[in-house]
């Protein structure tokens, strides 16, 4: 069961009394029942959190059905540990006090001297390494370990036997690695740091359950469990402390408080009626009033050529090839072209025969088992349209998997075309998963990461250059400002007013007198200061001066307003230069895809695929069974409207199809032009074809039978 932020969780028991007709409310992954809407939506909610954790992998940050999912896969990976191999390593758990890597690896390095009846190795002999059976262990009294083995000739026939040490033997295939182990581990104990098994489990396979010697001083067994002895003396110390000062503090918090009920176990106790707050699980979702009228799905076409059960396939290996084109010297080819060269009958079409040989020379180049099993038939390395299926015949004993050994005979007879498509693809997929494996794949995938993360660094070193930038312009703009305020104050502090009229009097002495004022009007007063009455005189400026002062705060304000017109079109330039680099990395990242990843999933777990060397959407249903497409701007807008934002998965894909929404319109916009002229010419070949017999390579729907590999090796 998936943990609850590390600790086990208990599912809801079901409710007592229940009666047939009652209505209830179950979780679908759990079948937990519920009678109250309001707690089933409580706990679906939770399960929707990330804070569960698989138990087998011990992988985090998950939603409660994606950990049982995983935890569900982990197992069937543990069950594939040979059963001869299972006691030996839960011997090696039992009571174990290293940590689980330094574990999976001491297991795995026990394990692998552990060869066991019925396992399937190379072995060497007279310089070469063939492929052998273990059949009996043989004990030479010397004390190291003699092996019979069946050494396996075509389609595993017994050639000879042989008695072989067991240095002399080499895995084929580990049946084990360390994520199975770590797994195994997990699965197949009930604590960890002593790692202590399940004790039914212990009890199978005859391991005892009694603490060890040396543990006995730090861990001892109480009511079926192992308790450590420090642990439990300070619990006890804490819980004796804590019950002295117990009284004390609760008579402190609950002074002044008599008589009141505790308004926490009271809130608990009540039922929660908080409105819903979207978005929840889609399937939650119920009409609102206020929603708006969403448009009918439309259905998506289903006109493929191969079988429906092949089209995940079929995209698959589509678009490994065409994303490690470069890296398989692949010349890409459109996806329409691919299916029609996987139904055609033709033994030997370019098409067919450049992807088996790309996907095969990266096979050999990676000197691994495919290599050395070639070394061991003495074949050149070169592959030609010639023996081709020859080397396709030797991947297939190599991964000897029933249901495509059985066409080799087909293939020999050089009627690969005669193949159907679920044996095609099945070997293409084979050719891809092993080529995924190779150092030559793994080196470009950490060469785009690498590129990825330096695209990262870099926009996040300009986005951080841009606001260090603004930072100091509105730093600088605020010392401007106080600037001018300071300049001001002290100009109207110091200024005098100039050019005073003069005017004199006969049996009068005038004093002149200047006075400091803030003031720019053009009236002062004048004092006599000899007892004589007060008179107010009128001051004019000069006409002269009046006018340089108009001239100088036009100027003033024309320079203003250019200044403000070039600081405005250096800010558009500047945003408009931020967005280009902005699609720049954008367009880089997408260059740099390490996989392609669905749009989302909708209401029903129906899940949508964009590929971006196709244009096309397509629609897997939730058990893979049945695919789609939509091909039309119109049936993408008539999608997107259908979509409920109330519910998660409708939302996050609805998002997603906004964001990509302007790309999706142009390839599909591109792709309707394209076919269009692609029906004229299959017409003009059509009315050409009633006159004179044309020759069937000018039929746009062959198109794949012109295919050439510019990018071929030599």
């Amino acid at each position: 069961m998936p943990l609850f932020k590390r600790k086990p969780f208990d599912l809801a028991k079901p409710p007592e009394d229940l009666e047939p007709s009652d209505l209830v409310y179950q979780v679908r992954f759990t079948k937990e029942i519920f009678r109250d809407y309001q707690e089933y939506l409580n706990r679906i909610n939770l399960y929707r959190q990330r804070v569960w954790m698989c138990k087998s992998t011990g992988k985090s940050n998950l939603t409660y059905e994606e950990a049982m999912v995983m935890e569900k896969n982990a197992i069937q990976k543990v069950q594939q540990l040979p059963n001869d191999l299972v006691a030996p390593a839960l011997r090696i758990i039992q009571f174990s006090m290293l940590s689980l890597r330094d574990l999976a690896d001491l297991v795995t390095k026990k394990l692998q001297k552990d060869l066991f009846v019925g396992a399937e190795l190379y072995g060497k002999k007279d310089d070469g390494l063939y492929p052998c059976r273990v059949l009996k262990i043989v004990e030479n009294g010397v004390g190291k370990m003699q092996y019979e083995v069946a050494l396996l000739g075509e389609n595993k026939k017994i050639t000879e036997n042989a008695i072989l040490h067991g240095e002399d033997l080499v895995w084929k295939k580990t049946p084990f690695n360390r994520k199975i182990l770590k797994s195994f581990i997990r699965e197949s104990t009930c604590r960890s740091i002593p790692w202590v098994l399940h004790e039914k489990l212990a009890q199978k396979h005859g391991i005892s359950t009694d603490l060890p010697e040396e543990l006995r001083s730090k861990f001892f067994l109480q009511g079926g469990q192992l308790v450590n002895r420090t642990k439990k003396r300070k619990n006890e110390n804490r819980n004796n402390v804590g019950e002295a000062n117990g009284e004390s503090g609760k008579s402190k918090r609950n002074k002044g408080e008599t008589g009141k009920p505790d308004a926490s176990k009271e809130e608990n106790n009540q039922p929660e009626d908080e409105p819903v707050k979207y978005p929840i699980d889609d399937l939650l979702v119920k009409p609102g009033p206020d929603d708006p009228l969403f448009t009918d799905r439309p259905s998506p076409s289903r006109d493929f050529n191969v079988p429906m059960d092949c089209i995940g396939d079929l995209l698959m290996v589509w678009d490994f090839c065409s994303s490690f084109s470069r890296v398989l010297n692949l010349w890409p080819f459109s996806l329409e072209d691919f299916e029609n060269a996987i139904c055609h009958k033709d033994s030997n079409l370019v098409l067919i025969v450049e992807t088996h040989s790309a996907l095969l020379r990266i096979l050999i180049k990676d000197d691994g088992e495919y290599s050395l099993a070639l070394q061991n038939k003495k074949r050149k390395s070169k592959i030609s349209l010639i023996t081709w299926t020859e080397y396709v015949c030797d991947f297939l004993e190599m991964i000897n998997v029933t249901e495509l050994c059985s066409c080799m005979t087909t293939i020999k007879r050089g009627h690969y075309g005669l193949l159907d498509a679920n044996a095609k693809l099945g070997i293409l997929c084979e050719l891809v998963c092993h080529a995924l494996e190779t150092d030559l794949i793994r080196g470009k995938l950490d060469d785009l990461i690498e590129q990825r993360r330096a695209l990262g660094a870099t926009v996040r070193g300009e986005a951080l250059e841009y606001a260090r930038k603004k930072r100091e312009e509105k730093e600088q703009l605020k010392g401007e400002s106080n600037g001018l305020e300071v300049k001001e104050n002290s100009m109207e502090s110091t200024g005098s007013n100039p050019h005073m009229a003069e005017n004199g009097e006969e049996n009068g002495d005038m004093v002149e007198e200047v006075i400091s004022s803030r003031q720019s009007n053009a009236f002062v007063n004048r004092k006599q200061l000899n007892g004589q009455s007060k008179r107010g005189e009128k001051q004019k400026l000069d006409p002269k001066v009046e006018a340089e002062n108009i001239t100088n705060s036009n100027e003033k304000e024309a320079q203003k307003q250019l200044t403000g017109e070039k600081k405005e079109d250096q800010e558009k330039k500047s945003k408009e230069k931020r967005e280009q680099r902005k699609e720049y990395f954008k367009r880089e990242m997408e260059k740099r895809s390490i996989r392609t990843n669905p749009l989302g999933k909708d209401r029903d777990y129906n899940r949508y695929w964009w590929f971006r060397r196709d244009g096309r959407i397509f629609v897997e249903s939730s058990d893979s069974k049945q695919w789609g497409y939509y091909c039309a701007k119109e049936e993408v807008d008539a999608l997107m409207s259908s979509l409920n934002p109330k519910g998660e998965r409708e939302r996050a894909l609805q998002q997603q199809l906004e964001k990509f929404y302007p790309r999706i319109s142009l390839e599909l916009q591109k792709r309707s032009k394209d076919l269009a002229q692609k029906i004229a010419l299959e017409e003009a070949v059509l009315r050409r074809s009633t006159r004179v017999r044309a020759p069937p390579r000018e039929n746009p729907a062959n198109a794949f039978l012109k295919y050439v590999n510019k990018w071929k090796e030599d």
